[in-house]
């Protein structure tokens, strides 16, 4: 493959499927605005649960996610730990 996949039609219908479904950040679990320039730190990107460096695969529907540009840049190539559950009250 010559060049960035990420510039290829496979990468661009991913990330069209993933748009189209409208989901929450899966990293914050606040809405995304889709309709913010790519830019804006509250914009959608394409996020990979498990990052590329690590094996990820690019074109894994199963792998993408949904996230704001700034959750995504705050992740980096780490993979999210499981949040502890809160308890409903005091004990």
């Amino acid at each position: 493959m010559a060049g960035n996949p990420r510039n290829g039609r496979p990468y661009r219908r991913l990330c069209a499927w993933l748009r189209a479904q409208q989901l929450p950040c899966w990293l914050c679990g606040h809405n995304i605005n889709y309709q913010l320039h790519a830019r804006h730190p509250l914009s959608f990107t394409l996020d990979h649960e498990r990052p590329l460096s690590r094996g990820g695969d690019l074109l894994d529907p199963a792998n993408a996610r949904a996230a704001h540009r700034r959750c995504n840049s705050a992740k980096g190539n780490r993979t999210p730990r499981a949040q502890p559950q809160r308890a409903s009250r005091r004990w």
